[in-house]
């Protein structure tokens, strides 16, 4: 595993990039303009929209740009990148979101009762990451997004209710 050879600040000349190249999809969230580079390697790069002026910086095809429409420092504005994104998608809680190209997406049902949001947006973005590393077309990526959003809602924090395999 990649995170496993990580080594300290200062080493990074030494990480293991090539190996992005064998990975189905990444997810930026944070880093240098270097890093998104070596990212690129993946078959799927999906990026935060939080990391807006690196993005700009390091000027790499996105094949996915998420974020959410409710946070100042995530909103995206057509035109803020170049190249564009392939699909940006923008969350809004409760009242599901919107994707670019495509239109709005509804919210997934909760399956149980609100017990807390924190860690919905990562959950949303990596189930996003993960539809479309297998494969899925945006519209059934972005309808796992949602689900594994609204079931992290069911619990404590990020870890407690996990979407179900099935």
């Amino acid at each position: 595993m990649l995170g496993e050879k990580l080594l300290p600040r200062g080493g990074d000349s030494r990480l293991p990039w090539r190996e992005l190249a064998g990975l189905d999809a990444v997810y930026f969230v944070s880093g240098d303009a270097e890093a998104l580079h070596h990212a690129r390697l993946a078959r799927i790069l999906v990026a935060s929209a939080r990391e807006l002026p690196t993005l700009r910086e390091a000027a790499v095809q996105l094949d996915a740009l998420v974020g959410s429409g409710e946070d100042e420092g995530e909103v995206y504005r057509p035109g803020e990148l170049d190249p564009a994104p392939h699909v940006v998608v923008t969350t809004s809680g409760g009242l599901g979101g919107w994707v670019q190209p495509g239109g709005p997406f509804r919210p997934a049902p909760l399956p149980g009762t609100v017990v807390d949001a924190y860690g919905c947006g990562d959950c949303f973005a990596a189930g996003l990451t993960f539809g479309l590393a297998g494969g899925d077309p945006v519209e059934d990526a972005v309808g796992l997004a949602a689900r594994c959003g609204a079931a992290v809602m069911t619990g404590r924090g990020p870890y407690a209710a996990q979407l179900d395999e099935a």
